[in-house]
């Protein structure tokens, strides 16, 4: 469990399932930032979150859940040494030092675990608040997909791909 700004991350259990999906819900509905159909089902979004190889983790203050997060391998084999994550904040909650709070604890876990680096594979450009966060925590955008995501009100516009090297072992990054 790690704290930050009033902001406790700690990791999820069953019973966070309707908090966590109250934080997803609007996020995916909005179609802004993620490559998930508009229309999922909260059991659909769940299997997804928690599918493995993640570990779930919940951002709260005054024991209100205000965002998750899950962190795990990007890729299976020789691309298991590289972790990737994803985050979610409650549309009221941001600008409160949430995803801030989520990323630090994703690096710190990840270094912990033992990986390498931490790569984000799509990152929609348009979302400016989260590529400003991400490269302030110390991700540099390594490549640039043109018109990857559809946007539901800008249509095409890029994705971009994060990298960090972790502290500790770098097996060669």
């Amino acid at each position: 469990m790690t704290a930050r700004a009033g902001v406790t991350v700690r990791p999820a259990t069953p019973a966070d399932e309707d908090a966590i999906w109250r934080v997803l819900e609007p996020v995916y509905r909005a179609g802004e930032t993620y490559c998930i159909p508009r229309d999922i089902t909260r059991t659909e979004a769940l299997a997804d979150w928690f599918a493995a190889p993640f570990t779930v983790f919940v951002a709260e203050a005054g024991g209100e859940v205000l965002g998750t997060s899950h962190v795990g391998a990007n890729r299976p084999a020789g691309g298991s040494h590289v972790a990737n994550a994803s985050f979610a904040t409650a549309p009221e909650a941001r600008g409160r030092g949430v995803a801030r709070a989520l990323v630090e604890h994703a690096k710190a876990w990840a270094t912990a675990q033992g990986f390498a680096a931490m790569q984000f594979n799509f990152v929609v450009s348009t979302n400016a608040d989260a590529v400003h966060l991400w490269q302030k925590a110390g991700f540099s955008v390594v490549g640039r997909l043109p018109g990857a995501f559809l946007h539901p009100h800008e249509g095409p516009v890029d994705a971009l791909v994060m990298f960090q090297t972790l502290k500790g072992e770098t097996h060669g990054i």
